[in-house]
């Protein structure tokens, strides 16, 4: 009886331990490094990383990988250049940086990827440590720079973006969100000054930058209307935006923005329905802790935490202050359940930059992966058991908006000073694989080998009232009385940018039920197709079509 017990207990074990994710790093040799720029001067910028963003470049249903380069700071000599890796398949990446136009000489921070011009191909906006770039995809991966032609000045130090259709006319739209005014051209000395140590200023040390929102014209042209909009803070010194979401959080039809303010309140502007916004950050419970203090405000996604179908918001923060988890109580009201979510105390003495949701192991809830890494090279002179480098972090979710940290393979062993962050599937098998930055160093590739084969299948819309790729829909899968909720993206996480398209977790044997609600204000209901591979979605269409 007692050899029965123990058996079965190792057999229960054992699934457990098959449930666990598991990601591997994957070294393709794609020859990227990011050069921070960094000098003895300490400029705040130097420190800040870069993104990524994964989208399918050359139209091949393929993910390609586009990274961000920074230094030097302007006005210095070094190499400089974006770059783009064209997926081969089976984690092979070949360098299209020339072939593509795309290895720009800019100070770089992040990027999103999305279809401005409606041509069914996604194109590329950059935000810069100066004028930010638009680059308009031509077809098979070339692209040409076209934003001073699309009048897309944005000459601030810009950081977090993303595509949406703010006013439901079809196109996508434009927010960028900006940080800190000419940190180089006034930048203080910073650190103890009697023991000859210098170190990067903390933001309070600058004034804001008001972000900008672009509305997208129809004609290939845009026109900034962040002030006629409704889109602006109280004032500069509330703007220090590193993050920024597009999500309908408050499930009227229309994408509502939230931007995660470094050390100054968070804001969430609720959408008319028009293009017209309110800020509603205090009001609703997602400006501060649930102290009322303002935190660090790094990184950001939407997601839904809890399983209740609503889409909750999650922020990184400085060490010392915890992330913060705002559970979405409906009609746009907030409350942090960080603790209660078990998310407090093992992110207090981490500094988070990219973060996103995802179903790291096929169960059907949304898991929380973190990218950390402290601001300051020398922070071991300051503070006694800190360090630069730290380890990224993966939070298993219970299925009931409780999360376990999990030592999900080596890497999450490794300390890194990882930046910006983004997920999707890069080799074809369905489940989400992770893609992550390390300021000053190469980037990881991290394959997802925790779901089984088959565990997953992609959703890709195509948009014919609505925009081309559906950006902005928000689709419910159903299975055995359970719910999946997900939107369609361009930008979040941490001056990154991730899949165009969802994976859903299969996570039952019933019939299946896919929920479309687009962005033109239809709602469409498909079933009866084969829930494997990749499954696609036409606007108006009785049903999907599987390949």
């Amino acid at each position: 009886m007692r050899g029965s017990v123990s058996l079965l207990v190792a057999v229960l074990l054992a699934q457990a331990e098959e449930k666990e994710p598991r990601f591997v790093e994957v070294k393709p040799g794609i020859g990227f490094v990011h050069d921070r720029g960094a000098t003895p001067e300490k400029v705040l910028v130097e420190t800040m990383g870069s993104g990524v963003a994964l989208l399918d470049a050359d139209g091949d249903g393929d993910l390609d990988l586009f990274f961000v380069q920074s230094g030097p700071l302007p006005g210095r000599a070094g190499e400089r250049g974006d770059r783009l890796f064209r997926n081969e398949g089976g984690w092979r990446f070949s360098d299209a940086s020339a072939s593509s136009g795309l290895a720009d000489g800019d100070y770089g921070m992040g990027a999103v990827a999305g279809d401005f011009d409606g041509d069914g191909d996604e194109d590329l906006h950059v935000t810069n440590f100066g004028e930010d770039r638009l680059w308009r995809n031509l077809g098979e991966g070339a692209f040409e720079e076209v934003g001073g032609r699309a009048r897309l000045s944005s000459p601030a130090w810009g950081t977090a973006a993303a595509f949406a259709d703010l006013d439901l006319d079809g196109d996508l739209d434009l927010v960028v969100v900006n940080y800190l005014d000419d940190p180089v051209g006034r930048n203080p000395h910073c650190g103890r000054h009697a023991e000859g140590y210098r170190t990067y200023c903390h933001p309070d040390a600058f004034d804001g930058v008001t972000d900008l929102l672009f509305r997208n014209e129809g004609d290939g042209t845009f026109v900034e209307v962040g002030i006629a909009s409704g889109f602006v803070p109280g004032g500069p010194s509330e703007a220090k935006g590193l993050g920024v979401v597009v999500s309908d959080l408050d499930e009227d039809g229309d994408p509502d923005l939230y931007v995660a303010n470094d050390s100054t309140p968070n804001h969430l502007y609720r959408n008319d329905g028009r293009g017209e916004f309110t800020e509603v950050g205090s009001v609703s419970g997602a400006a501060y802790d649930e102290r009322g203090l303002t935190e660090a405000g790094m990184g950001t996604d939407a997601g839904d935490a809890d399983g209740d179908g609503r889409l909750d918001l999650f922020v990184t923060n400085l060490d010392e202050e915890t992330n913060t988890l705002y559970r979405n109580e409906g009609d746009l009201r907030f409350v942090d359940a960080t603790a209660p979510a078990g998310l407090a105390a093992p992110s207090l003495l981490r500094l988070g930059f990219g973060t996103l949701f995802l179903d790291a192991e096929g169960d059907g809830d949304m898991d929380l992966f973190v990218a950390n890494g402290h601001l300051l090279d020398n922070v071991h002179l300051y503070r006694d058991g800190t360090t630069y480098a730290q380890r990224d972090q993966l939070f298993v979710n219970d299925g009931r908006g409780r999360f376990r940290e999990v030592r999900a393979g080596p890497y999450f062993e490794d300390p890194r000073v990882s930046r910006g962050a983004a997920s999707g599937d890069l080799d074809g098998d369905g489940d989400p694989d992770l893609v992550v930055t390390t300021s000053g160093g190469a980037p990881a590739l991290l394959r997802n080998e925790g779901a089984p084969p088959g565990a997953f299948f992609r959703v890709a819309l195509r948009g014919v009232r609505s925009n081309r790729l559906g950006v902005g829909a928000r689709v419910v899968y159903e299975v055995d009385g359970s719910r999946q909720v997900a939107e369609v993206r361009r930008g979040s996480s941490y001056l990154s940018c991730g899949s165009p398209w969802i994976s859903f977790a299969r996570a039952g044997s019933g019939s299946a039920i896919l929920e479309v609600s687009w962005p033109s204000g239809l709602r469409q209901r498909v079933e009866g197709v084969r829930w494997e591979g990749v499954v696609e979605v036409r606007e108006g269409e009785a049903a999907g079509s599987t390949r």
